[in-house]
């Protein structure tokens, strides 16, 4: 059998479509997008962002009929001109670009701005609402303001007319030490500048080589809501609600507001009013002093009138403390006087009750003795045995012996022995010689009676001798 012969089919010949690779319409589809668009601006509303360690920001921006993908290349962040934020509508410039790799076409970014005053308060009121419920903006975190400063610190810009006003105010009401801490105040890393010189201002030391303000003024002069929005940003709104130094915010005239009003201990509508609120004047501070003092004086003296009448009243109750005294003295005198009289009458009648007593107890021995003299004798008469009579002899015989023991002691036999008693002028008993003054009133008491008598003068009484009987 021969061999069959397989005859491969002819090739067709080459129509008029070109063949390119993948990677040759990827290329060519990102030449075309990049020369027929050129830069671009687009507005539309940010979404999906996303931060990248690596520093790119990714996002889309859509709007009611389609979304677009945009990145912004890390070097590109620092110069975009804000901070994209979800929800906010802006408006960017950039170049139209595609990624091969997705298939994709996307923005590449390089600046960002709000799309008007609408997005820009809308941003705004996010981010107040936002900040609110975390409680940066309650009442309760304002501190009061020092009375008198001795250090103003100032964050605004070293040009212009607002330090000017802020120093030529403080100048006129009260001269204060003033800090400038200079700062942009509008445009590209304005925001973060002030932040840093909020917290710088916050870090000084007391008692340093660079004094720490009493109050911190943070001013800026008017302006549109596009030149205002540094103070709108979220760093320094939570700069100055971190500040311990109480701050005052002075941001543009007196219908514009920012964020940092609601954080600041107090707001102030120009800078001017700034330097008012921080410094008080001189001559109202002087006023005000002599007001209190006049207020002082008043109260003092209404003080004392009240205790016046207080103590008038207590002291028309009170005795008489002189008419009770000058009474006492004298009922003291007065029983001084009749306790003198008395003693003497007294003694005298103590001495007559001692002696009637002594006659008495005289009196009574005697009848006692002769009433047993009487008795012996009636039992001698009686007894007629020798034996007993000579018993009651012995008796009669003892008897007569304490009789005349007792008659011997008694003062009256002592007085009729030749005895004297020496009684001084008060009528107490002397008993010694050196006791008697000379020319001393004596009064001699004898058994029959008492003699008056004198001292002699002319002896001293110890070379005195015993009065004659």
């Amino acid at each position: 059998m021969d061999e069959l012969s397989v005859t491969p089919p002819p090739t067709p010949p080459p129509g008029n479509v070109p063949e390119y690779t993948v990677g040759e319409i990827s290329w060519a589809v990102k030449r075309t997008l990049e020369g027929a668009f050129g830069r671009v601006r687009v507005r539309g509303e940010v979404t999906e962002l996303k931060r990248y360690p690596s520093g790119h920001i990714y996002l889309s921006l859509k709007d009611e009929t389609a979304k677009l993908k945009g990145v912004v290349w890390r070097t590109s962040v620092a110069r975009l001109g804000m901070q994209p934020e979800n929800g906010v509508e802006v408006i960017v410039t950039g170049r139209v670009s595609s990624y091969g790799d997705r298939s994709e076409y996307q923005l590449i970014i390089e600046r960002m701005e709000y799309a008007g005053a609408g997005a820009l308060l809308a941003r705004i009121e996010m981010l107040r609402q936002r900040l609110t419920a975390e409680g940066l903006f309650d009442a309760a975190r304002r501190r009061a303001l020092p009375v008198l400063p001795d250090v103003v610190g100032v964050v605004s810009s070293e040009r212009g007319a607002v330090i000017q006003d802020i120093l030529t105010t403080i100048a006129r009401r009260f001269p204060r030490t003033v800090l400038l801490w200079p700062v942009p105040v509008q445009g590209e890393g304005a925001a973060a500048r002030i932040a840093a010189a909020i917290a710088g201002f916050d870090a000084l030391a007391a008692g340093g080589p660079v004094p720490r303000p009493d109050v911190l003024i943070v001013a800026r002069g008017g302006g549109s809501l596009e030149d205002l929005m540094a103070f709108n940003e979220e760093v320094v709104v939570r700069a100055a609600a971190a500040c311990s130094i109480p701050l005052i915010s002075a941001v543009g005239h007196e219908t514009d507001t920012t964020l940092i009003d609601f954080a600041a201990d107090r707001r102030a509508p120009t800078p001017t009013a700034a330097a008012e609120i921080a410094v008080p004047a001189r001559a109202d501070l002087s006023a005000d002093l002599q007001q209190h003092a006049a207020r002082l004086i008043g109260g003092l003296y209404r003080l004392t009138q009240e205790c016046r009448l207080r103590l008038g009243g207590v002291e028309r109750g009170l005795p008489d403390l002189p008419a009770l005294i000058g009474t006492a003295r004298q009922r003291l005198d007065d029983r001084g006087e009749r306790l003198a009289r008395a003693l003497p009458g007294w003694v005298m009648t103590r001495r007559a009750t001692l002696e009637r007593c002594g006659a008495q107890l005289v009196g009574a021995l005697r009848l006692s003795v002769s009433a047993t003299h009487r008795r012996g004798d009636r039992l001698m008469a009686r007894l007629t045995e020798a034996p007993l009579r000579a018993a009651l002899r012995e008796a009669g015989a003892r008897l007569a012996g304490a009789a005349g023991h007792l008659e011997a002691v008694s003062p009256d036999a002592i007085l009729r022995r030749g005895y004297a008693l020496v009684f001084d002028g008060k009528g107490s008993p002397v008993t010694m010689a050196a006791a008697i003054r000379p020319g001393a009133r004596l009064r001699l008491h004898f058994a029959d009676g008492d003699i008056a008598t004198t001292a002699d003068p002319g002896r001293a009484p110890a070379s005195q001798g015993r009065l004659p009987v």
